[in-house]
C-alpha cells in the first residue's frame, strides 16, 4: 500500500497524541517522503485529517534501527512522527519528530 499512499501506523492516533505515518522516499511511483531527510529543526509540517489541519514544527530528524518501535509510543502532547527508509541502509529508518504549534 505504501507504493500508492502514506501509511498510518494502526497503533498510533489519528489526531490527538502521537500521529505516526510512513511512506517511501525513493524508488516508487509515489515517493511522498522524498524530501524528509532535508527537514531540520523548526521546519513546518502541515497534517490534514478529516477536513481539519494541524501545524507541527520539527524537533528532531534522526536514524533508528528498523526494529526500534519506541518512536511509535503515544504521548500526551500532539506530535507527528514520520518514518521512512534510509538510502542503502536496509536495517535503518529515518524518524522525524515534530510537535504541534500552539
Amino acid at each position: 500500500m505504501l507504493d500508492k499512499f502514506i501509511g498510518h501506523f494502526e497503533e498510533s492516533k489519528q489526531w490527538m497524541g502521537n500521529v505516526c505515518l510512513a511512506a517511501h522516499n525513493r524508488g516508487y511511483e509515489n515517493n511522498y517522503f522524498a524530501e524528509v531527510k532535508r527537514l531540520k529543526e523548526g521546519d513546518k509540517i502541515v497534517y490534514y485529517y478529516n477536513g481539519a489541519s494541524r501545524e507541527y514544527f520539527v524537533k528532531k530528524n534522526y536514524i533508528i534501527q528498523d526494529t526500534d518501535l519506541s518512536c511509535l509510543e503515544d504521548t500526551e502532547d500532539n506530535i507527528i512522527t514520520l518514518i521512512t527508509c534510509v538510502e542503502n541502509e536496509e536495517n535503518y529508518r529515518r524518524c522525524i519528530k515534530a510537535i504541534e504549534k500552539k
